[in-house]
């Protein structure tokens, strides 16, 4: 039987779509704790709150703005999108 520890995970590449949003349907807490970076058309980005790698868009804040149930109000970008592991498992 084969062992399914995170040092076996190391080579796998992010997955498409990823959210930093508990209430979002592709939230995934195992792979935020590998520390996921994005690189959004050839610069480094540390506010995404969502990506989605096929269809080539990220989600970040919007300055200090909330909507009416007090979550951060985000803005879709559109471009080349790179979802990295940071250092090691």
């Amino acid at each position: 039987m084969a062992d399914t520890t995170d040092t076996d995970t190391t080579h796998d590449a992010p997955p498409d779509r990823l959210s930093t949003l508990e209430t979002s349907p592709h939230y995934n807490e195992a792979v935020l704790a590998r520390d996921v970076g994005i690189k959004f058309n050839g610069k480094e980005k540390t506010n995404v709150v969502e990506y989605c790698v096929s269809e080539g868009w990220i989600r970040v804040a919007a300055g200090r703005a909330k909507d009416r149930h007090g979550n951060d109000m985000t803005i879709m970008l559109k471009g080349a999108v790179d979802p990295y592991f940071k250092g090691k498992a």
